[in-house]
């Protein structure tokens, strides 16, 4: 097991964070979780980390404005999360998605230490995504090729059982929430062989049966609070993350 002295992260809104939010009202997430699993290995204070990513960014935007700065922090551990957004627009082609992650892992691998990339989610119960599934498997199948080529760890999230539970994921259904934050992160921490406090995949608690009326009302909820919105957004041309900065730029002592 290797001991990793500082880490950046790099992508968009998943690892940022959104869906956990901290007391403070920014966003936790699995890659600050996950930071502090790194950081438990070493003695206090020895550890330091950079969270880069921000919510809504394109592959394209993260390599422009995340990717130079992870190389000039030049930290032990990125993990390279990115594509997610491009995948899940229309007419977007994974293989012209993947052409250019792979270049950026060139770039990134040829700088830093080591570099984790991740995979999509399995969205067959995903309702504003599960029509892309093919999309993103077909995505996915590239991330791995990659990983193997420059040697990169890769955390899978494909095979995170556990997040096909509705309870891993925040009322928007687009991103994932505090319990969904935490599995992602153990399983993080799991792919490095470090040791984690408890088992991602450990079972749900069962759930009480939900009748036909109870499913509908949340179903109309979400259009009205969180569908409609995206998809105006959509249609603007705008995103969530517009004037949103990186919230931790600087590799900080945790």
């Amino acid at each position: 097991m290797n001991a990793f002295g500082s880490y950046a992260a790099i992508g968009d809104s998943f690892t940022e964070g959104v869906g956990d939010p901290g007391p403070d009202g920014t966003f936790v997430g699995w890659a600050d979780r996950f930071a502090v699993l790194l950081a438990d290995q070493l003695p206090e204070h020895d550890f330091r980390y950079a969270n880069l990513a921000v919510r809504g960014r394109l592959l394209d935007q993260i390599v422009v404005e995340q990717v130079p700065r992870a190389k000039e922090l030049a930290p032990d551990l990125v993990t390279f999360c990115a594509g997610g957004n491009d995948i899940i627009r229309p007419g977007t082609d994974p293989d012209d998605v993947a052409e250019r992650f792979e270049r950026a892992v060139a770039d990134l691998t040829s700088a830093v230490g080591t570099v984790m990339v991740t995979t999509g989610f399995d969205t067959r119960d995903v309702p504003l995504l599960k029509h892309l599934r093919g999309k993103i498997a077909t995505y996915n199948g590239h991330v791995r090729a990659i990983a193997d080529r420059y040697g990169c760890p890769v955390l899978d999230l494909w095979s995170l059982r556990s997040v096909q539970d509705r309870r891993a994921w925040d009322e928007d259904r687009l991103h994932l929430s505090p319990e969904g934050h935490t599995r992602v992160a153990m399983r993080a921490a799991q792919v490095l062989g470090l040791p984690v406090p408890a088992d991602p995949e450990q079972p749900w608690p069962p759930l009480p049966a939900r009748g036909t009326l109870e499913v509908r009302k949340d179903d109309i909820h979400w259009a009205r609070e969180y569908l409609v919105p995206w998809i105006g957004r959509r249609l603007r041309g705008e995103s969530s993350g517009d004037h949103v900065a990186a919230k931790r730029p600087d590799l900080m002592p945790l």
